[in-house]
């Protein structure tokens, strides 16, 4: 997967992922390339789950 897909296929998911929490913010869920932990970590506190229950989340969506 390229770096095109890769950032389509995180809009689409972004796009489910503040619908299903109103309270994230496109800030929450801004992916940059080499801080992907640092956006898992800021998720994972804002909706109080272990990266284990965000990751299952992310994968059902």
């Amino acid at each position: 997967m390229n770096t095109q897909e890769t950032k389509g296929n995180w809009n689409e998911m972004k796009g489910k992922l503040k619908k299903k929490f109103a309270i994230l913010t496109d800030n929450d869920l801004m992916y940059e390339e080499g801080k992907k932990d640092e956006m898992f970590g800021k998720l994972q506190q804002k909706l109080g789950k272990t990266k284990d229950e965000l990751n299952k989340l992310i994968e059902a969506l």
